[in-house]
């Protein structure tokens, strides 16, 4: 099948940036080609990273203030350590930065589990998630977050054996998190157990 991205602008640059396009495209039941205006959300590419504290037998997660979630109640946010990629550094590159920007951890390794579009028909961000084990004698640095992008991020631990009934009950509330744990338990547990 064919497409064509035609007349792309930018009509919003800031932190986030928004593109507005006329895309032409086959479609799956004639032979004709559908012609419409499509807008797109660009905020760059992200990485986030699972690290299971093999010492404390618990998960590493990070609570911060979010704005868009504070839009529907919920405004500090239990998550994965996450953040954006910067210009000229590799997706590990930045998983290494932010995890010590974030918590103050260095991770020497990293396995890959998932490269995915967290909402294709808005966004064109690619979120890149890792794995990573780390002992409590790794966190050679205070974390909380980059002073100069105004983060404040709090350290949360979860014991390995809530993770399940966690996720289960809902406590989880954001896609790389759920992703990340879900890959976890299907990958990871009956060598954890």
């Amino acid at each position: 099948m064919k497409h064509k991205i035609q007349k792309e602008e930018k009509v919003f640059d800031d932190f986030l940036k928004i593109y507005k396009a006329e895309v032409t495209h086959d479609t799956f039941n004639t032979d004709k080609e559908i012609t419409a205006t499509r807008l797109a959300l660009d905020r760059g590419n992200a990485i986030a990273v699972l690290l299971y504290e093999i010492d404390t037998d618990s998960f590493l997660f990070i609570r911060q203030y979010r704005y868009p979630s504070a839009r529907h109640g919920q405004p500090w946010i239990v998550e994965i350590p996450a953040g954006a990629i910067d210009p000229n550094e590799s997706t590990k590159e930045a998983a290494i930065r932010e995890v010590k920007e974030e918590i103050g951890y260095q991770i020497d390794r990293l396995e890959f589990i998932v490269e995915y579009f967290p909402s294709p028909g808005m966004l064109s961000e690619q979120i890149s998630i890792f794995y990573g084990e780390v002992t409590s004698n790794q966190k050679i640095a205070k974390g909380g977050g980059s002073v100069s992008e105004k983060e404040d991020i709090e350290l949360v631990k979860i014991s390995r054996r809530e993770i399940r009934q966690k996720l289960q009950a809902g406590f989880f509330n954001n896609s790389v998190s759920i992703i990340s744990l879900q890959w976890y338990l299907l990958n990871k547990v009956s060598l954890k157990s």
